[in-house]
């Protein structure tokens, strides 16, 4: 089971907006994101072992 996110809502729904943004400039949904990430100044977490 996912964990809750530790992220507010309205910035949980703000970085959602930002990426829908984005999306068209970026290769693929994985690079939008991480513009998004950038822009807000959070670290997107790494899901793994890797």
């Amino acid at each position: 089971m996912a964990r809750p996110s530790r992220y507010p809502l309205e910035l949980r729904r703000r970085a959602v907006r930002m990426a829908a943004e984005v999306r068209d400039d970026h290769p693929n949904e994985t690079a939008a994101l991480q513009a998004v990430t950038d822009k807000l100044g959070i670290a997107a977490r790494r899901c793994g072992t890797g």
